[in-house]
């Protein structure tokens, strides 16, 4: 099992975005992980993340969604974690707005530890006090460590 240490680096946590809309969101993900020296292409990330919501939202509610999908260059699982400056519309089932995201980028024949992986992070994600403690972060710094710390 991957721990979000394992699969998160400081230059893929961002600290109170500004997010403006779901789109605008993936294109500063896409881009963030394009400029992490990981040969994955900005476009494709963004074109599979697109792809992958329009199956479904990835918004889980309470504010919190975990867009996810597999990309085809991608050599180990990678996350990204983000919170936002101000909550946007994500299509959640509660229907409450989304300000804090984990991305999750996976190899593409993948599909077992996809799922497990996803699996781990949604649990993470549904515990309250994790939730409050990275909303209540600072900055960058301060959420990486909040994430890696209580994951290990």
């Amino acid at each position: 099992m991957h721990t979000l240490a394992q699969i998160l680096t400081p230059g893929r946590t961002l600290c109170r975005v500004s997010g403006g809309s779901k789109k605008r969101l993936f294109e500063t993900i896409a881009k963030l992980i394009g400029d992490d020296q990981l040969s994955l292409p900005a476009n494709e990330v963004f074109t599979q993340l697109i792809a992958r919501e329009k199956l479904g939202s990835t918004g889980l509610g309470k504010g919190i969604a975990i867009p996810h999908c597999r990309i085809n260059n991608c050599t180990q699982p990678l996350g990204c974690l983000l919170t936002l400056d101000e909550p946007i519309d994500f299509d959640a089932p509660d229907g409450d707005p989304v300000d804090l995201l984990f991305v999750l980028l996976v190899p593409d024949e993948a599909h077992q530890q996809h799922l497990d992986i996803l699996s781990h992070i949604a649990s993470l994600f549904s515990q309250e006090a994790f939730c409050s403690a990275l909303r209540q972060a600072e900055d960058t710094t301060s959420l990486f460590q909040i994430a890696t710390n209580w994951a290990a």
